[in-house]
């Protein structure tokens, strides 16, 4: 049986498991930005004469048979038609799991693919599975088929994440989304990130560790468990350091400065200065920490939670209920 693997870039040890023919990763990140719908519409369909590399589904494919070579400027539904079985295995974290249900969404209007594909029920973080640990593990891990409920069920979930509020996420949490196991729980880590002092629950945690003295970013990006939060990246991680440091009226300080004239994209310069940095908070931070201030009143906001753009006058807040701006 020929099996095809559709996955996140958490899964790319799977591209060394052995356990399919061919692996499709998704890399776009859903939980940083609004959502890449311009960059999805290039990646999936067949290839345009325009597309430039690394943009299409087929120049990140692993374990790609040569007969595949002609196949390669197909779309990814009609490369998946040559094969017998396909796979989703997307993990339990958040941005793996907006990546599952806009697949799902996808999908729906190829019924064809559906009826030959699985959904993995992966219990565990794929970033830290060796491809060894994966192929010993298979039996374990449960394969269920894609019916009209895991369609629904993603379909109602990545509609109410691309809108422009977030309110159909808030009333989305008290319904049932059994058909998706993992999904409830990343909904309500998405929503934690909403403000509330201005902060969502990341930034939160950062001004509690870095009060209780963890000077060293490696701390706050690299050791989850102590940090509770696995919505964002290192380098999302970083940006949210940015922004508690680099304002009008820091919570923090001792981030490296040079990092004001880095650019985004250059990851190696900007982790050298995490490395360099020593951080402490200041008495602004402690006053937001303690609930005495408002971060958002004395610094600009502006970014995007799905397809909400949170702004300072446009500012969401996330608690025991929903406030509106």
């Amino acid at each position: 049986m020929k099996r095809a693997f559709l996955t996140s870039s958490s899964g790319f040890d799977l591209m060394r498991s052995g356990l399919a023919e061919i692996v499709i990763p998704f890399t776009f990140r859903f939980v940083d930005g609004p959502p890449p719908l311009d960059e999805l519409a290039v990646y999936v369909p067949a290839r345009s004469g325009g597309a430039g590399p690394g943009t299409h589904w087929s120049d990140f494919v692993g374990r790609r048979p040569s007969a595949a070579e002609d196949r390669r400027h197909l779309s990814l539904v009609e490369f998946c038609q040559s094969y017998d079985l396909v796979e989703l295995w997307f993990d339990r974290t958040p941005n793996d799991q907006l990546q599952l249900i806009w697949l799902l969404e996808y999908l729906r209007s190829h019924p064809e693919t559906v009826a030959k594909s699985k959904l993995r029920l992966i219990a565990f973080d794929l970033i830290s599975q060796e491809a060894a640990n994966i192929s010993k593990s298979l039996s374990y891990i449960p394969a269920v088929d894609i019916t009209s409920d895991e369609l629904a069920t993603a379909r109602k979930a990545w509609l109410a994440y691309a809108a422009p509020t977030p309110e159909a996420c808030v009333g989305l949490v008290d319904n049932d989304l059994s058909a998706l196991p993992m999904l409830k729980p990343a909904l309500i880590d998405l929503l934690a990130e909403l403000p509330s002092t201005g902060l969502g629950a990341t930034e939160m945690r950062f001004l509690e560790l870095i009060a209780r003295g963890y000077e060293r970013t490696n701390a706050l990006f690299h050791l989850r468990s102590l940090r509770r939060t696995r919505v964002f990246s290192e380098f999302e991680l970083g940006w949210l350091l940015h922004g508690l440091a680099l304002g009008p009226r820091p919570a923090i300080a001792g981030l490296d400065d040079e990092l004001r004239n880095i650019r985004r994209e250059n990851l190696r310069d900007r982790d050298e200065a995490y490395l360099r940095s020593r951080l402490s908070i200041t008495e602004f931070g402690r006053s937001v920490l303690a609930g005495r201030e408002d971060f958002s009143r004395h610094n600009p906001i502006d970014r995007w939670w799905g397809g909400t753009r949170l702004t300072n006058d446009r500012l969401w807040r996330y608690g025991p209920s929903l406030t509106k701006p």
